[in-house]
């Protein structure tokens, strides 16, 4: 189990650069904010997209059956996997039944979920990531560290350097610009030569059967418009019912996730263009109809993979998206996780303060605070909680536990100021990280209030 705050020390040492991915964050938040702001109904809005994703997901089975009854009228093949490893097999299987040896895809989670990319490769399929950011961290061999901005942790200098190893560029210039012209060069050549794209999907319309992608760079369009094999990969829960339902997750999604009013590119795909092949959608489970019927964390399947909830967290901004276990981190992948798996991702629940900014950001309201904590509830049942806070906590349960035992530890506190600095904020002492130990008053609190009484 990879504990979050040993990552976390790592990330800290350069302080440089976690001041940086912090005010970057925020940013991203402010922008958030004036978007919000700038609509009277948004408060609604979150309201209706919240009962949307509910409604839907409760009753999955028949907008499940609708929208692969519709797609099927549209002449498109729906399959369906079970898991991760049926999904990869399906893929692979579309892939070998049209001689496909390179694929172009555009930005998906569910295939950094599902690991599919190092399955196709070992069987000796090219896949190219076509969103610049997930490019950039491919040639670098590493993973997102965000789900809307996975190269977010690396600077103009960092993929200057790496596009000279890779791609040939100009040894020297690291202007974004020239940067950019040079990875689209790049791209083009791959989307021209490619057998086939993917793409992953923001929503399924279940009344008609479309496939819509939203994307600030266009590269979804370019691998579904170059080769002539699209698949789509879905997960379960990105169902919705209708256009209407869309509409109102459209004004939501940029604006919650990058403070745009909306994605550059919203993208419709319903069935596959004259000259082309039959497009394949392929419907993955993995978990999601298991997590459904969990009571307490379910609704976290309301997701719609904006980021808000990492952008105003105040734990991922100063620690970064490689301090996680899981693949997606912020809030959001502490709930996906431990869903997951709770043995190896229970490190993660300690990443949170319960300021609740998260839910109170998110455009779906998903209670995404409030699941972390009952998760913490249950770290001892799992066999994952960490012995030194249990005992912590028993002590606190004594301290707080007994009027007597509080009045006489609050009496005798002000003795830690005469113990020197060094003994008291030492390695033995786990307020010591990250804090100078606090000077207790001479006075505690509720004597101050009853001398204000008695006066």
């Amino acid at each position: 189990m990879k504990q979050h705050r040993t990552a976390a020390k790592e990330f800290l040492k350069n302080q440089q650069y976690a001041k940086w991915h912090d005010n970057t964050f925020w940013s991203v938040r402010s922008k958030r904010d004036n978007m919000a702001q700038g609509l009277d109904e948004w408060e609604q809005l979150r309201e209706k997209a919240s009962a949307i994703k509910r409604h839907t997901i409760t009753h999955l089975d028949e907008y499940l059956e609708q929208f692969s009854a519709n797609a099927e009228k549209n002449g498109c093949i729906v399959h369906w996997a079970k898991d991760a490893q049926e999904f990869n097999e399906i893929v692979y299987g579309i892939l070998k039944d049209h001689g496909v040896k390179k694929m172009v895809k555009s930005k998906s989670m569910l295939t950094e979920e599902c690991e599919m990319n190092p399955y196709l490769e070992e069987r000796g399929i090219e896949i190219v990531e076509t969103d610049l950011g997930e490019r950039i961290i491919q040639l670098k061999g590493q993973k997102p560290s965000h789900i809307v901005m996975p190269a977010i942790h690396l600077n103009h200098d960092d993929v200057g350097e790496l596009f000279e190893e890779k791609l040939g560029t100009e040894k020297g210039n690291h202007d974004p610009t020239y940067l950019t012209y040079m990875a689209r060069l790049s791209l083009r050549n791959e989307f021209l030569t490619a057998d086939a794209g993917m793409t992953g999907a923001n929503f399924g319309i279940a009344a008609t059967g479309d496939i819509v992608v939203c994307t600030n760079e266009g590269n979804a369009d370019m691998s579904t418009s170059c080769p002539k094999l699209h698949i789509a990969a879905i997960g379960l829960e990105k169902v919705i019912p209708d256009y209407e339902s869309l509409a109102v997750f459209q004004r939501m999604l940029c604006r919650a996730g990058t403070g745009q009013p909306t994605t550059t590119y919203t993208s419709h795909f319903r069935k596959a263009r004259p000259t082309a092949e039959p497009m394949h959608i392929i419907l993955v489970d993995n978990g999601r109809s298991e997590w459904i019927a969990d009571p307490d964390h379910w609704e976290v399947l309301k997701c719609i993979r904006c980021g808000s909830c990492m952008n105003t967290c105040p734990v991922y901004r100063r620690s970064g998206g490689y301090s996680y276990s899981y693949f997606i981190p912020g809030p959001v992948g502490i709930n996906l996780g431990m869903l997951r798996d709770v043995k190896q991702h229970s490190g993660n629940v300690s990443a949170c303060t319960l300021c609740l900014s998260c839910q109170t950001v998110c455009p779906v309201k998903i209670d995404l605070g409030d699941q972390i904590y009952k998760w913490r509830q249950k770290l001892d049942s799992f066999g994952t909680a960490n012995p030194e806070k249990k005992l912590i906590c028993r002590g606190m349960g004594i301290l707080y536990g007994s009027s007597a035992v509080y009045k006489m530890a609050t009496a005798v506190s002000p003795l830690a100021n005469i113990v020197p600095s060094f003994i008291m904020n030492c390695g033995l002492n786990p307020w010591a990280e990250g804090h100078e130990m606090m000077k207790f008053p001479k006075k505690p609190f509720h004597s101050v209030i009853k001398d204000i009484e008695k006066k």
